[in-house]
């Protein structure tokens, strides 16, 4: 990526951010994504929903508020239906109007794999922009959503779990992050991530390495997503989910007593995840309040910020 020195650049892929922001008054900011996918479940409008809260989960992350949205459509029209195209792109309008965005456009190629997702564009005020660099030794660590739909969807595709079984996954992936954005806006947090393809412990290292500082995690404290555990220990892992741990294994430290299947659930690939928020410790109690007002799919405290070598993540 070229090296960008405008003034009006405030967060920029240096940081590997979850998105970028551009500033164009002394109090109004554009925030500015994109991301989409394959298919990750069978239903053409539960993918449409996903996608786009994925989507604008970044804008979220970084304190914002969506405005409006534009599709990025891969279809083969020579072997899926239009009828099909026509669910996806509905519920990726119905997710995008509860984030009270517009959808006014997008592009689309013929495509032998169908992939969906959007460029999302959103607002923030200079002053309130949530980065990852800020993280402080201290700070404690919250997950608003439970772990594990990496696992949980290569299970369905591989015929070891049902669309039933993954039911509270798609829930969780079609809630938007928006309460938990005013949640953390409302009581100071510091720094925050939203977490999807890095895994957990990926988008913690992200978080850890721009603040310059290290983690502990309590691995019984994070919240875990029904039949999650036990498919892991099935084998149901993600090509992503093994990329990961692979990535990772050089920055993380597990305890002994630590399991297998949960070691691997905590380097899982996600899908349109939940926030991870560092914050004063003394602030998190409030913040645990405020997510459970706003009924977040979590509300775990699941570890520390400390001091250490930067990116380091010690599992206990």
């Amino acid at each position: 990526m070229p090296t960008i020195t405008d003034p009006r650049i405030l967060v920029d892929a240096s940081t590997r951010d979850d998105a970028a922001v551009y500033r164009l008054t002394p109090d109004r900011a554009i925030v500015a994504t994109v991301d989409f996918f394959t298919p990750i479940v069978d239903d053409a409008y539960d993918f449409g929903r996903i996608a786009a809260t994925n989507a604008f989960s970044d804008v979220y992350a970084m304190g914002g508020t969506p405005l409006l949205a534009l599709n990025l459509v891969g279809w083969p029209r020579d072997t899926l239906p239009y009828e099909l195209l026509g669910e996806v792109l509905r519920g990726g309008a119905d997710i995008a109007k509860e984030a009270g965005a517009f959808v006014l456009g997008g592009h689309s190629v013929d495509d032998p794999e169908p992939k969906y997702g959007m460029v999302a564009i959103g607002e923030v005020h200079p002053d309130k922009i949530i980065t990852l660099a800020r993280a402080q030794p201290g700070d404690a660590l919250v997950l608003t959503k439970p772990i594990g739909t990496g696992v949980l969807s290569t299970a369905l595709k591989r015929d070891l779990a049902t669309a039933a079984d993954i039911a509270p996954a798609v829930k969780s992936m079609t809630t938007l992050n928006a309460g938990a954005a005013r949640a953390m806006l409302a009581t100071g947090a510091h720094a925050a991530t939203d977490v999807t393809g890095f895994g957990l412990l990926g988008h913690l290292h992200n978080m850890l390495s721009a603040s310059g500082v290290a983690a502990q995690i309590d691995s019984a404290a994070v919240p875990l997503l029904p039949k999650a555990l036990e498919l892991a220990e099935r084998g149901a892992v993600p090509g992503g989910t093994k990329r990961n741990r692979e990535a990772l294994t050089p920055h993380v430290t597990f305890a002994s007593n630590v399991v297998e299947p949960l070691r691997v659930l905590l380097f899982d690939a996600q899908t349109s995840g939940g926030l991870l928020i560092a914050l004063a410790a003394d602030r998190a109690g409030a913040l645990i309040t405020a997510l459970q007002r706003e009924g977040t799919p979590a509300a775990a405290r699941i570890g520390a910020i400390v001091k250490g070598a930067a990116g380091t993540i010690e599992v206990k």
